[in-house]
């Protein structure tokens, strides 16, 4: 039997690094964008794969890309395989925040982005002076993957859809207020209902991210008619600049609606409905819960963020 070359029968960590993210994508687009790949990149490697493994690996069904028999046989050891790598990687390799230059990215909703950033960042630069944040926009869809293939570091917020696989620890527990530009003519700071729903709103929407925020807008929809809700924006900041510049009301975390009352010159609103309480989280992979850049990154925002009684989950 002729031999095949050595470059066609060896793969390596990143050959197994796809079919892990194809695994739990099923789709090519989602998985090329998790492994930041271009997908005619990401086809080839998949070719590769299958001759190797002398199996179509993925049909397409419908829209997506079931695995085969053979993939799923292969899941769980290559699983084993890549936590392995990841582990000899990062285990016993210090991590020395005044010289590190290393980026850490992750993943966190506008609200957090006003929180957190300017107090971390102050912290950064007098503590980790080459220490870099990148900060991506919030894909629910795509988040879990992201934490899984390292894409992002960890993420910040209240993601309940997020599997077991992901570690989390309770920061702080974040109620909600309205705010109003200071010079509206009609609102007192206790509008009654009937009050607070008369009056124009500009909601925040997070459909499809997977952030529990999603519930103040279900409460919100439930108290104020459809015709005074005037406008829906993704971001919290958007919603507080246009209660700055109109008469319409922004029901926002408090956390943030504090700052950005300073800064915008609001005034805050008791509203008259019930608010959930959500709880805010920080996210990460059981692969990382060891690897000490992360470990230090992630015990700066518990010493800067996490409230008396917040619990950890284990």
């Amino acid at each position: 039997m002729s031999s095949i070359p050595r470059s066609h029968t060896e793969l390596d960590l990143h050959h197994l690094q796809v079919l892990e993210v194809l695994l739990q994508e099923h789709s090519l687009t989602r998985a090329a964008q998790a492994l930041n790949v271009t997908q005619p990149a990401l086809s080839k490697t998949l070719a590769r794969l299958r001759r190797y493994f002398d199996d179509p690996l993925f049909v397409r069904v419908a829209l997506k890309m079931e695995p085969t028999p053979k993939a799923l046989e292969l899941q769980a050891p290559i699983k084993v395989i890549l936590e392995r790598m990841r582990a000899l990687r990062s285990e016993h390799v210090p991590f020395d925040p005044l010289t590190s230059d290393r980026v850490f990215n992750f993943c966190v909703v506008d609200a957090g982005v006003i929180k957190l950033l300017p107090v971390l960042v102050n912290k950064l630069m007098q503590e980790a002076p080459h220490v870099r944040l990148r900060v991506l926009q919030l894909d629910a869809e795509h988040l879990e993957s992201w934490l899984v293939s390292g894409k992002v570091d960890f993420a910040m917020g209240s993601f309940p859809s997020l599997t077991k696989a992901i570690r989390r620890q309770s920061l702080w527990v974040e109620t909600y207020v309205s705010a109003a530009r200071k010079s509206h003519r009609r609102l007192s700071s206790t509008p009654t209902l009937e009050e607070f729903a008369a009056e124009k709103h500009v909601l925040v929407s997070t459909l499809g991210t997977g952030h529990a925020h999603q519930q103040a807008e279900r409460a919100i929809e439930a108290a104020v008619p459809e015709a005074n809700i005037v406008c829906r924006v993704p971001m919290f900041i958007s919603a507080a600049v246009l209660a700055k510049h109109t008469d319409a009301i922004a029901t926002l975390p408090a956390s943030i609606a504090t700052v950005l009352a300073n800064d915008l010159d609001l005034q805050i609103i008791t509203p008259p409905i019930k608010l959930p309480k959500i709880e805010i989280f920080q996210y990460w992979h059981e692969r990382l819960h060891r690897e000490p850049g992360t470990k230090w990154i992630r015990g700066v925002f518990t010493q800067l963020f996490k409230t008396a009684g917040a619990d950890l989950h284990k």
